[in-house]
């Protein structure tokens, strides 16, 4: 049986603006207040996991521990069948310039390894979305979403974030990056999450 959520203020273990704009995007049927890691001032802890589960466990719990909050954290990424689900977990990190993140630096070394594969076309992906809702006591609730796809080129659109602009969901003809922003949120793995931690913790 899901734990429900029974507060009124949920702590979302994320420093990145546009993600936390989503998800209280989401939440805001549920007369839920939403606040930010970085609002609370908190230290983004070490993402030491291997699977997406994992290091959604190592940020919401890190969280909730030191808020005395509900928190809710998610780890997202895309896998690309060609090269082996990779970046999966890495996603974030194959964007790491040692001063920030350079996204579309990430999406040419996308594009470069599976030129390299020599891998045809259509290439497979899909982005994968685990969130996990963890309580003060150490109690959590764990739940998957994936966007199945495939990733394109060249990079089309400048919506979105991360690797959306080379991102074509199974079914549409345009990429993340060429989507409305309230369009992308309603079927995006992340929405596929969500859909199951609402009808798990609000149901």
């Amino acid at each position: 049986m899901t734990r429900k959520f029974e507060g009124k203020r949920l702590l979302v273990a994320t420093h990145n603006a546009g993600k936390l704009e989503e998800i209280a995007d989401l939440l805001k049927p549920f007369g839920v207040e939403v606040v930010g890691a970085a609002e609370m001032g908190l230290p983004e802890p070490e993402e030491t996991g291997t699977t997406f589960v994992e290091n959604a466990r190592i940020k919401a719990h890190a969280a909730a521990q030191a808020t005395g909050l509900p928190a809710l954290s998610d780890d997202s990424g895309i896998e690309i069948d060609a090269l082996d689900k990779a970046p999966g977990v890495y996603t974030a990190d194959w964007a790491e310039t040692g001063n920030g993140r350079d996204f579309v630096m990430a999406m040419q070394k996308t594009h470069d390894l599976l030129e390299a594969k020599g891998a045809p076309a259509p290439h497979t992906a899909r982005f994968c979305c685990t969130l996990v809702l963890a309580w003060p006591d150490g109690h959590d609730e764990v739940f998957p979403g994936v966007m199945e796809g495939q990733v394109v080129w060249p990079t089309r659109g400048a919506e979105g974030h991360g690797y959306d602009p080379i991102f074509q969901p199974e079914g549409q003809d345009v990429t993340f990056g060429e989507m409305d922003r309230f369009e992308k949120n309603r079927i995006s793995h992340r929405a596929d999450a969500f859909a199951r931690f609402v009808a798990g913790c609000f149901g």
